[in-house]
């Protein structure tokens, strides 16, 4: 952070309190901080505690007295533009382009990286026309900081609060730390299972919970690439974060998205994991439980990895995922060859921490050159740093 240009926008919320302290982390840390509240923010927070704190005149107005801030020229001089706290008033006229005060001007006129850290009541955070407002910053090229979970204004406890100064520190440091080494490339990763419905109410399917996958995907989009992550049926929570996030179910739902994004992508990668069989016949009502024995006849499905094997063209890179139970290391790199793909990344049932469900990992990643790369027992997020960086080390180095 040192001798970083940081633009911070406080916006009308009791969260603003927060703004002295995340400005005194900012400057110990050595960044230059100017500050820019709305006329409503004064209500919660003092010009003269942050202006004291940031060692700069604080702005609130585009006309004081005689002069006029130079809003194009503010947007112009950081390095990143935060806006710490974004109220739910501030969020819609964002999302809307509305311009009735500085901070607004200043938004709209900025070339630099804009990172917003909401901060409002639950029902308010979970409104459908937040989520709405929040989608529409995001595809602006927006970043959202998430929101944390706790006790509110109101004095209700859940999602709202707006994060805390060193997780938005944190956030700014690996925003400046990370290599934008994927910019420019488009990437999908899918993730999460597949449910392959016998009825209306029973499925086949699997305990993957699709970290891995969300874990690889905003690994590469803080690389820079333009990700978007086909999901199956998860219950994990996907942020709002830039990430475009496609829903799928069965195998063959997965099959279609999958096609429809390798033909417009630079990088595939595999981490889904994808029913190997689907029933014949789905039942169109309920099977009732009858005497003896139930027999379902089932029928393979797409092979997905291979199929995107043999149409990706030499600019294409493609990483499979095998996850697998006794004969690991000869069943990855049979996988590897046998479906064209470029990497594979091998788990095992064996490795205590590994595969579904976790929050940890333990992968081996194979290369078609014959390269490996082991690792130990790891955070999911710290294992999908590393397959990025095994597929930047072999193909965009």
């Amino acid at each position: 952070m040192d001798g970083k240009k940081i633009l911070l926008g406080v916006t009308g919320s009791i969260a603003a309190y927060k703004s002295a302290f995340l400005i005194r982390l900012l400057v110990k840390a050595g960044a230059e901080v100017k500050v820019v509240m709305t006329p409503s923010a004064s209500d919660f927070i003092s010009k003269l505690t942050l202006s004291t704190l940031s060692k700069n005149k604080v702005l609130v107005d585009l006309f004081d007295e005689d002069s006029w801030a130079n809003h194009v020229m503010l947007g112009r001089w950081a390095d990143i533009m935060l806006i710490a706290p974004l109220s739910c008033n501030t969020l819609s006229k964002m999302a809307h382009g509305q311009c009735d005060n500085l901070l607004l001007a200043v938004y709209l006129s900025a070339t630099c990286p804009v990172v917003v850290a909401p901060a409002m009541d639950e029902d308010m955070w979970h409104h459908p026309s937040t989520k709405h407002n929040i989608g529409k910053l995001v595809a602006f090229g927006n970043k959202v900081i998430p929101v944390d979970k706790g006790e509110l204004a109101s004095g209700l406890v859940g999602d709202g609060r707006m994060a805390e100064p060193e997780a938005i520190m944190k956030f700014l440091e690996d925003n400046f730390k990370v290599s934008q080494s994927l910019s420019g490339k488009k990437a999908f990763v899918s993730a999460g299972p597949t449910y392959e419905p016998l009825d209306p109410v029973r499925f086949i399917g699997n305990h993957s919970s699709g970290k891995m996958g969300l874990a690889i995907a905003e690994e590469l989009y803080a690389r820079g690439a333009d990700v978007t992550l086909i999901m199956g049926p998860s219950s994990i929570q996907l942020p709002a974060n830039g990430i475009k996030y496609v829903r799928v179910n069965t195998a063959e739902e997965m099959d279609y998205a999958c096609t429809q994004q390798f033909n417009k992508s630079d990088i595939g990668i595999m981490a889904a994991a994808v029913a190997d069989y689907t029933p014949v016949e789905v039942s169109p009502d309920k099977i009732k439980k009858k005497g003896g024995e139930l027999i379902i006849e089932l029928k393979k499905t797409k092979d997905i990895l291979k199929t995107l094997g043999e149409h990706k063209s030499s600019k294409q890179v493609l990483v499979g995922f095998a996850l697998e139970t006794n004969n690991e290391r000869e069943y990855a790199l049979e996988k590897l060859k046998s479906k064209n793909a470029d990497m594979v990344v091998l788990n095992s049932l064996n490795d205590k921490g590994a595969g579904f469900g976790t929050d940890t990992n333990k992968i081996t990643i194979f290369d078609k050159s014959g390269k490996e790369f082991s690792y130990d027992l790891m955070s999911k997020n710290e294992a999908a740093k590393n397959i990025v960086d095994t597929l930047i080390q072999l193909y965009y180095a």
